[in-house]
């Protein structure tokens, strides 16, 4: 198990750097920098040359790479143009990201694996017909029209608030989708388990049909889908860039928004990196979570 958590945390690291470097070299070799509209607020040359030294654009790419990856090693990530510090801005958003993007897995989480559970074990009820044609449109349907929906249905019946801050409507933008993915995951799961001979062998010892469903063939039906929450944590934390700007969360879909309207290289690096941290701790998590429940996951990876 050390072995493995020591590759998943390498593994981890290295995707941070290579992201938020990625994102310096990005912004830089994009048109325009932050010092873009200072001539039409009646700035002169001077002055504005005086603004990129201090920025540090008048640097080659490479060099402000090692500057960028020398302030993290340092947890000092720069200054905004604004001369607010990066760390600040980027540390408060990642919070709130954070947040939102926890409880909409937990509310995900808390819908998709038991009613997945229930269509998989009997795929042919009743509920299995209700849940299916609503899991399929849930699935195909992007985080970002889903906010549109949910806040239209919102203005329209005054269930959900609007107001900027308020977490249910993103979260529950967030959670539908991957609940429904869940779902459909679990519920395939969950028929398969069921099917094979463990189960049998059990039903054959007397074990309750109840005890059968929601203890032997759950418990082993979540191991596929723990191998899958990587990925759906990695596209609730992208899903949640749009959300956070058409619901006025201030997250780091905002900030990064922000940053890359103006141009802010080392903001919109900070968000990127904030945001792959985020991402690679949500995968060790998963992963250290699928080798407790199967432990041959650890000699593979």
């Amino acid at each position: 198990m050390t072995s493995f958590l020591l590759r998943r945390t390498l593994a981890a690291l290295l995707f941070v750097a290579v992201v938020s470097t990625s994102a310096v070299i990005l912004t830089r070799l994009a048109p325009g920098d932050a010092t873009l509209g200072m001539k039409e607020y009646g700035y002169n040359e001077t002055q504005i040359a005086a603004e990129r030294a201090r920025l540090g654009l008048d640097r080659p790419i490479h060099e402000q790479v090692l500057v960028w990856l020398r302030g993290i090693v340092q947890f000092d990530l720069g200054q905004t143009r604004a001369r607010q510090p990066v760390r600040a801005l980027v540390f408060d958003a990642a919070v709130n990201t954070a947040i939102l993007a926890a409880i909409a897995l937990l509310l995900a989480t808390a819908l998709g694996v038991p009613i997945g559970i229930l269509t998989g074990a009997r795929p042919h009820g009743w509920l299995a017909r209700i849940v299916l044609p609503i899991s399929i449109a849930l699935v195909a349907c992007p985080p970002i029209v889903g906010a549109l929906a949910l806040l239209l249905l919102a203005v329209e019946t005054g269930w959900l608030s609007v107001a900027p801050g308020s977490l249910a409507l993103p979260a529950l933008a967030l959670a539908l989708p991957i609940a429904a993915s869940l779902e459909r995951l679990q519920s395939q799961a969950t028929g398969e388990t069921l099917a094979g001979p463990e189960i049998t062998a059990a039903a054959a010892r007397g074990v309750p049909p109840a005890r059968l469903v929601w203890i032997h063939a759950a418990r082993q039906s979540l191991r596929p889908v723990l191998g899958v929450y990587g990925i759906i944590i990695a596209s609730l934390f992208s899903g949640s860039l749009a959300v956070e700007v058409i619901t006025s969360w201030p997250g780091l879909g905002r900030l990064m928004a922000s940053a890359l309207t103006g141009r802010e290289v080392f903001l919109t690096a900070g968000c990127a990196l904030a945001g792959a941290i985020l991402i690679a701790a949500g995968n060790l998590i998963a992963d250290v979570l699928r080798a407790i429940a199967d432990p041959r996951v650890r000699g593979r990876a």
